[in-house]
């Protein structure tokens, strides 16, 4: 087979997977669309909580308040999917990989699942009830605090984005020392500059309070702490074999006297 015909196949192959993707996010969205209106109230819930007594949303656009529980319902579907997703994609790199790569791709194809959702329930459960309220006690008398739902929409997916992708840092890590890019010891001397990026990293993307950021930089820096670990326990060097001697490999103090035995030869 040609270089073309081979490049052909793989782009084939890739179409494939991609519609098996797209199918099955769109199977479970169909179902979940007709419950959109119930997924958004529990997507608005910590804010409605923090706000006070008979506060509500608004809806500045005319079609918003049909697209963006849709849009809910869109982001519910990928989550559940996701780890289908992920193993099409496995599916589709995992025969150019050696033996031993192969094995490493499926740990980190879960672990990095189980991350991503750590992260949206840590903003969720944690920061967006902590942080809602303290916007709430700042509003100014006699201002009524209603945002748009869409804005809501972008602000929660923002987050669920930012902490997600924030608790990927133990798959990270572990794949850029396993990769050879960097070592164990490289990575425990850059920690004060990763705790400096981490507070730095906390107050560009979460509220202008100091708890929150705290909230995301120092669940930021033990997950890198934890991705050191995990990397020192997978890069351990197997047990020393039994040393053998290589027909080169002589006893310190012999080799004048192999050289001398070369000239009796010659």
């Amino acid at each position: 087979m040609s270089t073309q015909d081979t490049f052909i196949s793989h782009l084939m192959e890739l179409r494939d997977r991609l519609l098996r993707c797209i199918l099955a996010i769109g199977m479970v969205f169909f179902v979940l669309v007709f419950w959109a209106k119930d997924l958004y109230a529990l997507l608005a819930k910590p804010l409605l909580a923090a706000l006070p007594q008979g506060g509500q949303m608004i809806a500045t656009d005319v079609v918003g308040v049909f697209l963006v529980p849709v849009k809910v319902a869109a982001l519910v579907a990928f989550v559940i999917s996701l780890p289908y997703v992920l193993y099409q994609i496995w599916a589709f790199v995992a025969p150019g990989l050696y033996a031993h790569e192969k094995r490493l791709v499926l740990p980190l194809v879960i672990s990095s699942t189980a991350l991503f959702l750590c992260g949206m329930a840590f903003v969720y459960f944690l920061i967006f009830p902590f942080a809602f309220k303290v916007l709430a006690s700042f509003a100014p008398e006699g201002v009524a605090w209603m945002t748009d739902i869409d804005k809501y929409f972008n602000f929660v997916l923002g987050m669920f984005i930012v902490f997600g992708v924030t608790f990927e840092i133990p798959v990270a890590v572990v794949l850029l020392v396993r990769m050879g890019v960097v070592s164990v010891e490289k990575l425990k001397e850059i920690r004060p500059y990763v705790i400096v990026g981490a507070f730095v990293i906390g107050a560009i993307f979460t509220p202008p309070d100091p708890v929150s950021q705290l909230m995301l930089a120092v669940p930021l820096w033990l997950l890198y702490e934890l991705g050191i670990v995990v990397a020192g326990f997978l890069s351990k060097p197997k047990p020393a074999e039994d040393e053998q001697h290589t027909l080169g490999g002589t006893e310190p103090g012999r080799e004048p006297d192999k050289i001398e035995a070369e000239q009796k030869k010659v």
